[in-house]
Order: structure tokens, then sequence, then C-alpha cells
């Protein structure tokens, strides 16, 4: 025998020799030699000329083929990744999987052991084959692999595209894409996937976002680098957000504001600031929005201040002071707007709105009519009389006194829901008439309320409105009583009492007051009737 030969078949190898001569394709065969070789020899070179020897008999053993390259891996390891070992163990990588291609666990060996060779084209062709090669079912077996070598080489373009490969069919894990875009500041395209996220109903976040932070986070980035994102409408991407989620429009205002801020577009920050007070509907978010103006504007005043030494002319820091000015002076009507639109049948941000506006009548007057049009009386919170006879006696106090009378007018025909109210409105007529002296429109104002109506109501039937019933009203008649008592006559006035007997809605006091005025002048027998 050769030197070689003794070399590799030793005298304790012919047994198995003679064994494999017999059987030279059973695997137990070969598999009982490998360990005697592997335990008896300390040649390295022979145990690998083994499992080639029997990797020629047997090609489609896949334990043989595992056995045999974490064998060489192992061999390999304790090297340096430029030995030529290295290269030889590729090579047996490579001949494996000509047979061994549809296995996923000699796949994963081959590629780990490229990606510690930092070997960057080679290594994504071998993943890309292994992709190409598995059945899909087994491909969740690859991509983790694949992502991590990715993730260890700067080359944002590969990395984007095959995160893009990845996402068609694990379209859960977009998150992944969009922070490693935004880690190597590819922003743009950061929004474009992350605006797709957020406009489809059916993604569920793995890191456990709603769909209102991924907005939040779409529009903070967008925001935040005006420059970088190009290929997204900012304000129409908040627009929508604001529409989807009302709860979180102040922040999302201020973020639009804030791109155009960044970007330079100070007018157009500030018209965005104005609509935005002028839309909200929560005073969280309107003071959110106002705050964040306001900052805004004195930032501006400051870096004009810190810029005038450069100019002679003051009319830019003029014009922002009279800007921030005007703002804060419109701040309580800003929020009573917001009020409004929460609720437009709230009478007393009506009533407080004219109050705001009382230094401007032609403003008051639209405030007033806007109202009346507005509140519906069974939505009313207050009431919706006192904001007629408000708006009457607005123009009472103008000197209008025809304008006056005319709202009064149309207040009379109003759906209120209560006899009282209606009640109150001809009761404040007739004293603002008193208040001009003319006592006959009072008592004439007074009369049209008790006219009873053509037919017979019941005062408590709610189905009739209540200018059938009002003339049964006990504040209106105490009023006419009153008025008669002071300047009508003792038959008038007697007449007045004896029609609130009839129609039994007389109070104990009303009682005692008739008994005092007919005992005056010296009517005892009908007082003591009276009182009966």
């Amino acid at each position: 025998m050769s030197s070689t030969a003794d070399l590799l078949i030793e005298e304790d190898d012919i047994p198995y020799e003679e064994d494999l001569f017999r059987n030279r394709y059973s695997l137990k065969c070969w598999l009982r030699y490998i360990e005697h070789k592997t335990q008896s020899s300390k040649n390295i070179a022979s145990v690998n000329l083994l499992y080639q020897r029997a990797l020629r008999e047997l090609p489609g053993s896949y334990k043989l083929w595992y056995q045999y390259l974490k064998l060489r891996r192992g061999q390999a390891a304790k090297k340096c990744v430029t030995d030529p070992l290295y290269e030889e163990v590729n090579k047996c990588f490579r001949r494996a999987l000509v047979f061994m291609n549809k296995m996923p666990r000699i796949w994963i060996l081959y590629c780990t052991f490229l990606v510690k060779q930092r070997f960057i084209t080679r290594t994504r062709h071998a993943f890309d084959d292994a992709l190409r090669s598995l059945p899909i079912t087994q491909h969740y077996r690859i991509w983790p692999i694949y992502l991590k070598f990715l993730h260890l080489h700067d080359i944002p373009e590969t990395t984007i595209r095959v995160y893009e490969r990845y996402l068609k069919i694990a379209p859960q894990d977009a998150e992944l894409l969009v922070e490693y875009l935004k880690s190597v500041d590819r922003l743009d395209l950061a929004c474009i996937h992350l605006s797709n996220i957020v406009n489809d109903s059916n993604f569920i976040s793995r890191e456990g976002k709603t769909n209102h932070e991924l907005w939040h986070e779409l529009c903070s980035i967008v925001a935040k680098n005006p420059s970088k994102v190009t290929s997204l409408n900012a304000e129409l991407l908040v627009r929508e957000g604001v529409e989807k989620y009302p709860d979180q429009a102040g922040a999302l205002w201020c973020s639009l504001a804030d791109y155009y801020i960044r970007d330079g577009c100070f007018e157009q920050a500030r018209d965005v600031y104005e609509e935005a007070m002028r839309t909200v509907r929560t005073v969280r978010d309107f003071t959110q929005i106002f705050d964040a103006c306001a900052h805004f504007m004195e930032e501006l005043i400051n870096a004009e201040l810190e810029a005038q030494h450069k100019s002679d002319s003051n009319f830019n820091i003029d014009l922002l002071m009279a800007r921030f000015e005007n703002l804060m002076d419109r701040r309580p009507l800003l929020i009573n707007s917001v009020l409004l639109r929460q609720n437009p049948h709230n009478v007393y941000e009506w009533l407080k709105r004219a109050e705001l506006c009382k230094n401007n009548p032609e403003e008051v007057e639209r405030t007033f009519e806007k109202a009346v049009k507005t509140v519906n009386a069974k939505l009313q919170l207050g009431k919706l009389s006192s904001l007629w006879i408000a708006y009457a006696v607005f123009f009472e106090q103008q000197g209008q006194l025809k304008k006056a009378r005319e709202v009064f007018e149309r207040a009379l025909l109003a759906p209120y829901p209560k006899v009282d109210d209606l009640a109150s409105v001809y009761c404040s007529w007739a004293e603002m008439e008193l208040r001009s002296k003319k006592w006959q429109k009072a008592l004439q104002v007074i009369k049209r309320a008790v006219k009873k109506p053509a037919l017979k109501t019941d005062y408590y039937d709610e189905s009739e409105t209540v200018q059938n019933r009002v003339y049964k009203s006990l504040k209106v008649w105490s009023m006419y009583a009153d008025l008669e008592e002071s300047f009508g006559t003792f038959e008038s006035c007697k007449e007045v009492y004896e029609k609130i007997l009839d129609l039994r809605i007389a109070t104990p006091q009303l009682i005692i007051n008739y008994t005092m005025l007919l005992e005056s002048k010296n009517h005892f027998e009908e007082s003591f009737k009276a009182s009966a």
C-alpha cells in the first residue's frame, strides 16, 4: 500500500471498507464508517475524503450533506476569512446545492457562512437563489437572515429594493421599511410608504400603533422636512387627517403650519393658523393652535428686531406688531366662535358674542340676526325668547324704536317650547313702550297677548302652539292688571281682574290686590265676594 493509502486507510478501517464493498449504497454503513473514522483518526483530511466518497455514492442524502457541511464550516471557523479554506468550503456548499436546493437548512448554512465572509454581491445572489429555489412556504426562514445581512452594510438602494420585494409577501411588516428609510434619511420614500400604511384600513401595526398615531407620525415627518418630502401634498394630507381624526385637529393643523414655517412661507403659515382657529371645534384644540400662532408671531417680531439695524424702515415691525395685537384682541371672540361651533343653539354664547361686539353696532346686528335664524327652540341651551328680547333692546338703546318693534313682531311668531317664553316677549315689549312713555302702545301690546284665539284650546295641550295658549298666561295678565291700575280707569281695571277670575288663573296675591283695589274704592261687598 502506498504512503497516501496508508495515511487515509488504516488497519482498523478494513472491516468498514469490506462492509462498504458489499453495501456501497447503504447509508448506515457509511455513517458507521464516518463515526468510526471521526473518533479514531486525528487526520481531518481522511474524514473529509470519506465524506466525499460517501456523497459520490449517495449524492441525494440530506443527512450526509448536512453533517459534511457542518464539519467543513467548523474547520474554517477558527481561521481568518481570507484563508483559502473558506473558498474550498464555499465550493462544497455550491456542490451540495446542486442536489439539496430544496432544503432550507442547507441554504441557511450557506448564506450565514457567506455573511460571515462579508461578501455583499455573492451573498445577495445566494439569498436570491434560495428564495427562487425554495417553495414560498419556506421563505419565512430565509427573509429574517436576509434582512439582517442587509442592515450590516451601507447599501441603501439594494436594501430598499429587497424590502419592497419582502413586503409583497409580508405587507404587515411595512413599518420595518419605514424605520429603515428614516434611518438612512430617505424621508420622501418613507412618507410614501407610511401614507400607504395609514390609507390601508386592514393594516395592523406590529408595534401596536393606532392609525391616528401613524397619521401623526406621517404629518410630523412631512412638517419637519419640507425640503426632503416632495412627493406628498402636505396640505392635502393634513386636511384629510383632520377630517378622519377630528380629535387630533389641533396637532395636525400645527404640523401643517410648522411645514410652511420651515419652508420659509410665513404668510401661508399665518393663513393656516387663521383657518385652523376658524374651524376647530374644541377649546383644547383652539388653545393649542392659538398658543402656537402667538409664539410664531413673537418669533417673527424678534427676528425682525434683530435685523432692524440692517434697514432704516420700521414698516415690517409695525405691521407685525399690529397683527400680533389684533390676534390678542380677537382671542375672546375666537373662543366664543369655537363654543358656538360646538353648539350653535347655545343662547348664552350668542348673547356673550353680542356683548363682545358692542363697540361695533353693525356687527352686533349681524350677530343677533344670525343667532335668531340659527337657534332651534327644541335644541336651545338657554331661552330663545331672551335672545329676541336682547335683540330688540339693542335697537331700543340705539334709539331705533321702529326696528325694535319690528323685531318684537317677528319674535311673536317664533316657535317657543313654553308659553312663558312668549309671555316674556310680550311683557318685554310692553316694558319697552313704557320706558318710551308710550302708555297706550304698551296696553295695546298686552291686549294682543290676552286676546282669545278663534278656537278654544287647552292651556296644557303642548300639541298646540304657544301663540294659541298665551292668552291664559298669568305673567301677561299680571302685567295687564298693573298697567290698568296705573293708566286705566277703575272699571277697566276691575274688568281685567274679573277676567282673571273667570279664567281661573288667579293667585292668592292677585286676589289680595283685587280686594285692596275694591276696598280703596269703597266696594266692600264686591271685595268680600272676590276674597271668598
